[in-house]
C-alpha cells in the first residue's frame, strides 16, 4: 500500500483549506490522505475520500495563571503558551495519528512548531512556503527540519533575501489558484452580471483571512473617479464617518468572484496568495494593497509583484483625490501579461505530483520491521 500523506491545515480564513483540497484532489486515488485541523467544517462537501481529524481550537485559549503567562516565548518558537490543556491534546492527537497511520509525509500548512514536532517524531515533513520576513530562528529551524518546502507560487516571486540553500529545498508549483470555474471574457461577464458594457469598472476584493477592505479610502476613490463604477466584494471595514456615493456599491460575498474579476477594468485587492492568483487567472490589472499579516507576508508579496511589473501599489491607501487619480493612471498603463504569466493552470497537479514522488522516494526500499520476539528468562 502507498504511504499515507497527512496535512496539518491552519483554520484561519479559507485559503489553507482550499489549497489543501486543490492539491489532495490531484493525488492518486489509492493514496491514503488525512487532514488534521481545528476547522473540519472547512472541508464539508469535499468529494475526495479523506480522513478528517478534528483538533482543539486553541485561538483565544486563556493561560491559567499569571506566572505561566509571564514566561517568555523561546526564540525557536512563535506561539507556545504554557499550561494549556488544549495544546497538549493537539500535540498528542497529531502524534497519535502520525504513528497509528504510519504517515509517510506530513504537509504542514502552516506552523513552524508543528514542522519541528514532526521532525522530533521522526516523520518527514514538508512546510508550505509563504512570503515574509522569515529569517528568524523559528522559521529557519522549521525549514531545515523539513525534507522540502512547497511554494504555491512562481519562482520569479521568490524574495531576493531568501537563502540559496533553502531555495534549493523548495519546489515551486507555479501560481496556484483554487478557483476552477470557467473564466468568461469581459463582454460575457458584464452581460451575465447586468453591468454596463462600456463603463469603467473597478472591483475591490478582499479575502476571508482579515477584517475586510477599508471602506473610507474607497469613498475617496469613488469621488476621484466619478465616471467609474466601484464594486466591493467581501467584507468592508467601516470607521463610522464614511459618506456613501452612488457609484460605489458594497456587494459582500458573491457567488462567483471570477465573473466580477473578469468584468473589471481594474482590481484593487490584498496580497493573499489565492486572491493574487485569481486576478492573474483572468488577466486583470491589479492595484495591490497588502493587509497586515505576521512577518510582513503580504507586504513582501506585494513588493515581488511590483518588481515584476505585475501590479502597482501605493505606500498607503490614498486619502486624497489626486493620489487616487495617479494610482488609477498607473494601473491603466499596466501590461497584463506579467501578472497573467504568474498563474499556472496545472499548479495543483504539479504540487501533488511532487509530494507523491517525494513520499515514494523517501520510503523506497523500506522493509517493514520484523515483529520482536520476547524471550522469557529466569
Amino acid at each position: 500500500m502507498k504511504k499515507p500523506i497527512a496535512f496539518f491545515v491552519h483554520h484561519q480564513g479559507r485559503g489553507h483549506a482550499n489549497r489543501t483540497m486543490a492539491v489532495a484532489a490531484e493525488f492518486a486515488k489509492d493514496r491514503p490522505v488525512s487532514v488534521l485541523t481545528a476547522g473540519p467544517q472547512l472541508f464539508d462537501g469535499f468529494s475526495r475520500d479523506i480522513e478528517i481529524v478534528p483538533l482543539p481550537n486553541m485561538i483565544g485559549a486563556g493561560v491559567p495563571t499569571p506566572r505561566l503567562y509571564a514566561e517568555p516565548t523561546p526564540q525557536v518558537m512563535h506561539c507556545v503558551p504554557l499550561g494549556l490543556t488544549a495544546m497538549r491534546r493537539t500535540m498528542r492527537r497529531i502524534l497519535d495519528h502520525l504513528d497509528e497511520r504510519e504517515v509517510g509525509l506530513f504537509v504542514v500548512d502552516v506552523s513552524a512548531e508543528i514542522a519541528l514536532l514532526s521532525r522530533i517524531a521522526s516523520v518527514p515533513a514538508v512546510q508550505i512556503r509563504m512570503h515574509g520576513d522569515r529569517t528568524d530562528i523559528g522559521h529557519v529551524g522549521a525549514y531545515e527540519a523539513c525534507v522540502g518546502m512547497l511554494a504555491p507560487f512562481d519562482a520569479r516571486m521568490e524574495q531576493d533575501d531568501y537563502s540559496a540553500a533553502l531555495q534549493a529545498k523548495t519546489f515551486y508549483s507555479g501560481g496556484l489558484c483554487t478557483s476552477v470555474d470557467r473564466v468568461p471574457d469581459r463582454t460575457e461577464a458584464r452581460a451575465r452580471l447586468g453591468l454596463d458594457p462600456d463603463r469603467e469598472i473597478v472591483v475591490a476584493v478582499t479575502g476571508g483571512g482579515g477584517s475586510g477592505t477599508p471602506y473610507a479610502p474607497l469613498t475617496v476613490a469613488a469621488r476621484a473617479a466619478p465616471e467609474a463604477l466601484w464594486l466591493t466584494l467581501g467584507p468592508t471595514h467601516r470607521e463610522g464617518h464614511e459618506t456613501d456615493f452612488s457609484n460605489l456599491r458594497e456587494l459582500g460575498w458573491v457567488p462567483s468572484v471570477t465573473d466580477y474579476l473578469a468584468a473589471a477594468d481594474i482590481v484593487v485587492a490584498s496580497a493573499g496568495d489565492n486572491t493574487v492568483h485569481e486576478v492573474a487567472r483572468v488577466g486583470g490589472r491589479l492595484i495591490v494593497m497588502p493587509e497586515w499579516r505576521y512577518f510582513g507576508e503580504q507586504t513582501r508579496k506585494a513588493e515581488a509583484l511590483v518588481r515584476l511589473g505585475a501590479a502597482v501599489q501605493a505606500p498607503v491607501w490614498p486619502g486624497d483625490l489626486q493620489g487616487w487619480r495617479d494610482l488609477l493612471a498607473r494601473a491603466r498603463a499596466l501590461d497584463t501579461a506579467p501578472l497573467r504569466s504568474l498563474y499556472a493552470p496545472d499548479a495543483a497537479a504539479r504540487a501533488a505530483g511532487w509530494l507523491e514522488d517525494l513520499t515514494d522516494e523517501l520510503w523506497h526500499g523500506a522493509v517493514e520491521p520484523a515483529a520482536r520476539t520476547v524471550v522469557a528468562t529466569g
